[in-house]
């Protein structure tokens, strides 16, 4: 909507992905695109790196962006990629501050490198705070099966694996598995001993998909996605692609933690404090856990 006001852009189409399709339907979908004369086109998702690698070479003169992800060797392929290391550092903090039990956990959706991103900057976050706390980590399924993402019955269990194990604030990086996670921190959760589940990618406090589970969601790590699609089509717009940052991470406010309900008002000075010696180079968030 930004890019439509301030780039006067009249013509938009969305197209959505079917989940468990096939590579074929990935390509058939941006060569309609293609075909209807846009461009640019922005895909979304590391899964369509093989789609886009055949349908960029058949389109030269098509500009395409790819969210986390690239394709090596494609002149008019724009990979738009994140720090999520570094937002991840911040509610890893966040969750340090807020333990009870100093026993925290991670729960992945698919244990590919992307998503270890987002386990080692919690680690991290959480150790500069407490270097003594105990984490405790879980992926849903292997490298090659994504049903990780669209479980939430199994981050359901392992949720409750953690919170047995002692844990007592869960950060996921799962996709919709991550409905199963709020749940199960969700019906543990008591007065006297709260446990906390920390979102991802956008304010989980604020979708209705988990309105049954916000009063235990202590913050969310932002992936600000508009941010790097309004700077992509921008630098279209402006020939100037090479202008773009080569990741949004926090100085580029590509990454950062969402305060809605209120939970980390307490702590946000303390969190803000990581961010700048993040930002100025004083800390170094590592990518491996």
């Amino acid at each position: 909507d930004k890019a439509k006001a301030d780039l006067g852009i009249t013509q938009t189409k969305e197209l959505s992905a079917a989940a468990g399709e096939s590579e074929a339907s990935a390509a058939g979908r941006l060569r309609q695109l293609v075909a209807e004369g846009y461009n640019p086109i922005i895909a979304i998702g590391f899964r369509y790196v093989p789609a886009l690698t055949t349908v960029a070479k058949e389109s030269p003169n098509v500009q395409f962006g790819i969210i986390d992800g690239a394709v090596e060797g494609a002149a008019n392929v724009q990979p738009l990629v994140f720090a999520e290391e570094q937002g991840s550092f911040l509610v890893g903090a966040a969750a340090a501050y807020k333990t009870q039990a100093c026993h925290i956990g991670f729960v992945g959706g698919v244990e590919v490198p992307l998503i270890k991103k987002f386990e080692a900057g919690y680690i991290q976050g959480a150790k500069a705070v407490a270097p003594d706390i105990k984490i405790t980590s879980r992926y849903l399924t292997p490298a090659g099966d994504f049903t990780g993402f669209t479980d939430p019955a199994k981050g359901n269990v392992a949720a409750k694996g953690e919170l047995d194990a002692g844990a007592d604030v869960i950060y996921h990086a799962a996709g919709l598995s991550g409905n199963g996670v709020f749940e199960a921190i969700n019906a543990a959760n008591t007065a006297d001993k709260r446990k906390w589940g920390i979102g991802v990618d956008s304010d989980q406090y604020n979708q209705p998909p988990v309105a049954a589970s916000k009063n235990i969601i202590l913050t969310s790590m932002l992936k600000r996605v508009d941010v790097a699609v309004y700077n992509y089509i921008s630098a279209v717009a402006s020939n100037n692609l090479a202008g773009l940052p080569k990741v949004f991470d926090l100085k580029a406010d590509g990454v950062g933690y969402s305060t809605s309900g209120g939970f980390i008002n307490d702590i946000t000075s303390k969190l803000d404090a990581y961010k700048a010696q993040i930002v100025g180079g004083q800390i170094t968030v590592k990518t491996t856990p």
